[in-house]
């Protein structure tokens, strides 16, 4: 069973999500005592492959206030922990012109945080619009089907 830590709901509006994949992640003790105290954000982050080995960036996790005197980086590079064949399939599928791999949610699994890393294709204006746009008529035809159900 998992528990969902934190979700990047700004990652589904920028970009369609193609693939995701389940890693782990690399943490310090006040980090993880951080993340149990719900003090993380995952807004603006991103993955990147480097010297064969995945890593996420700008991943917000405040400093924990009851350490004693070791302290971590809020917003410092973080290795992923994933197997040498998905490390080479996610490099090939970002190279590819426009995808990129987004943090989509931090989650616990067995005691361990784990991130789910999607490979995202970024939206263009007009895809967001169709979107909000799709979203809407559906809010509208379940509105019209419950009110029609209502007055049965």
């Amino acid at each position: 069973m998992s528990a969902e830590i934190c979700t990047n709901r700004k990652a589904f509006h920028d970009y369609t999500i193609e693939r995701r994949i389940e890693a782990g992640m690399e943490l310090l003790g006040t980090e993880v005592k951080s993340i149990r105290a719900g003090h993380v954000n995952l807004r603006g982050a991103y993955a990147r492959i480097e010297k064969n080995e995945a890593y996420v960036f700008d991943v917000d996790i405040q400093p924990y206030e009851r350490a004693s005197h070791e302290q971590h980086v809020p917003k410092r590079k973080r290795r992923l922990l994933l197997h040498r064949r998905e490390i080479e399939q996610l490099f090939v599928e970002s190279n590819v012109s426009g995808r990129t791999l987004v943090p989509l949610r931090l989650y616990w699994k067995s005691g361990r945080v784990k991130v789910e890393l999607g490979v995202g294709k970024g939206k263009l204006a007009g895809d967001k619009r169709s979107d909000v746009k799709k979203r809407e008529e559906s809010r509208e035809a379940d509105r019209a089907a419950a009110s029609f159900n209502r007055h049965r």
